[in-house]
């Protein structure tokens, strides 16, 4: 058992078990397109997490990109200020 295992147990708070791991890195294959579409079913967990974080940037530079061109929309679109006030609400 690992140091930082017996650890947490020591001190009261529930360990999560090795199938309770592979569970959740089965659910990220799942989820993620990269990995997804493969061939081979065999994917390392370290693969899979490395990929898990490699998505999760990428979205946030799609979610950057999307809010710089909306930014960009809003400030040379015939639009009133109220109505440009209530996207900007929407949006946050």
């Amino acid at each position: 058992m690992s140091s930082r295992r017996s650890r947490s147990r020591q001190s009261g708070v529930s360990a999560i078990t090795d199938d309770q791991i592979n569970d959740l890195v089965s659910k990220l294959h799942q989820l993620l397109p990269e990995i997804r579409n493969r061939r081979s079913d065999t994917v390392s967990a370290a693969k899979v997490l490395q990929e898990t974080c490699n998505y999760i940037r990428s979205l946030h530079r799609e979610v950057g990109d999307l809010s710089d061109r909306l930014s960009e929309l809003l400030a040379t679109a015939e639009i009133n200020n109220a109505q440009a006030e209530i996207i900007r609400s929407l949006l946050m």
